[in-house]
């Protein structure tokens, strides 16, 4: 079962994961782990403990002051707690990966 799964992954285009992080921050290595193992292979960290205009932005966008703030494209999805309830939810996957046209 798991090697079709691989292997019907490898029809599909990955979406592109941003997540608004800080240096040190449990829930952001916890929903970094997640997107991992889910298959992601790169994420658009933004690190908002160095450059505090970030963070301004980050709460502008998103209406939230904590980390992590992740989106898969432009959809916001939320912090670590969201991100967890929407893939036991089954709704992470088809936002992860897209059919290639």
């Amino acid at each position: 079962m798991v090697a079709s799964k691989v292997a019907y992954r490898k029809e599909l285009i990955m979406a592109h994961v941003k997540m608004y992080t800080t240096a040190y921050c449990p829930y952001c290595n916890n929903a970094e782990r997640l997107l991992t193992n889910k298959g992601v292979k790169e994420i658009d960290k933004i690190r908002v403990d160095l450059e505090p205009a970030l963070r301004i932005e980050m709460m502008e966008k998103t209406g939230r002051r904590t980390v992590p703030q992740i989106y898969i494209d432009d959809q916001h999805i939320g912090g670590f707690d969201d991100l967890r309830a929407l893939d036991l939810a089954g709704g992470l996957e088809p936002l992860l990966f897209k059919n290639i046209p």
